[in-house]
């Protein structure tokens, strides 16, 4: 008995001492996440002002997000744009990682220097010195360093795509990857992390065992690489939705930020939460897809 009360002493310790750690964090999320979300789902349905003596809430129903359908031209414009950006973002974030994890993973001098040099766009992402680059890297970014002369005399990648007669999608498509590439090169620190932690989770025997074989470097990749890396695959995948959708570059997200910082509380808030519906619903449409077609594919 006095053994089992004991044990019941230290576990309630274990379990008190536990919570007074997790404590500063769950007051942290109640009061810089919770009230303010749903602070914002309050205002998406009111009209907001904001006056000297504090914030004056009218309820309206849904007034703003009729507003922004109906009314608005630009918020379908900026929504299609934001949503399309992403479309072709994602799975060339997901092969750029991919692919610079496995190369990584090999056995070279100076890799432990990559490593870090690709993670460092991760390390600098934010504040003064992620401003001044992304300021370089808008359109303006084919003329930095180069004179008329110099530039005159190149082949565009418009002139790429109009030799090879490609349509115009497809051309619009390869131009906006291609001036887009540092930004999406830039996106895949965290990603590649994840992508080397499971590449090295992956046993050696399984390689040694497919050269045995006499399998190439192709079947293996898809027979042992591709299938022992899904269930990262599909975290990478979630985690860049994420980041993409809540890029401040966005146009939508760009123009909601600018919106608030005027403050104007009410319509933009319609505005990403509208966002937000939309966005949960492709996402969960794209991590369905995965596991039906790709998770199960592997597991069974």
């Amino acid at each position: 008995m006095s053994k089992l009360k004991k044990s019941r002493g230290i576990e309630e310790l274990k379990s008190r001492y536990g919570f007074m750690f997790v404590l500063p964090w769950i007051i942290g999320l109640v009061m810089f996440f919770l009230y303010p979300l749903i602070q914002s789902i309050v205002y998406s349905f009111s009209d907001v002002a904001v006056s000297p003596g504090g914030v004056d809430i009218k309820f309206v129903g849904l007034k703003h997000y009729i507003e922004i359908l109906k009314v608005d031209q630009n918020y379908t414009t900026e929504l299609t744009t934001s949503l399309t950006s992403i479309v072709y973002s994602l799975p060339i974030i997901l092969i750029l990682s991919l692919v610079l994890a496995m190369m990584l993973n090999q056995k070279f001098r100076g890799r432990i220097f990559f490593r870090a040099l690709y993670f460092l766009p991760v390390i600098i992402a934010t504040g003064q010195v992620m401003k001044l680059v992304f300021e370089t890297t808008d359109d303006s970014l084919t003329e930095m360093g180069v004179s008329g002369g110099m530039a005159s005399g190149m082949i565009t990648v418009e002139d790429l795509t109009g030799m090879l007669n490609m349509s115009t999608e497809v051309a619009k498509f390869i131009t906006t990857t291609i001036n887009d590439i540092f930004n999406l090169i830039w996106s895949c620190g965290i990603q590649i992390v994840l992508y080397l932690s499971g590449l090295q989770s992956i046993p050696a025997t399984l390689y040694e065992a497919s050269r045995v074989e006499g399998a190439t470097k192709w079947e293996e990749f898809w027979f042992i690489t591709f299938p022992m890396l899904s269930r990262i695959t599909l975290l990478v995948g979630v985690f860049t939705m994420v980041e993409l959708f809540i890029n401040e570059r966005t146009p939508l997200v760009e123009r909601v930020y600018g919106s608030m910082l005027t403050g104007q509380y009410d319509k933009p808030s319609a505005m990403i939460w509208l966002y937000f519906i939309i966005v949960s619903a492709i996402m969960g449409v794209i991590i369905f897809l995965f596991n039906r077609f790709v998770m199960k594919r592997y597991e069974a």
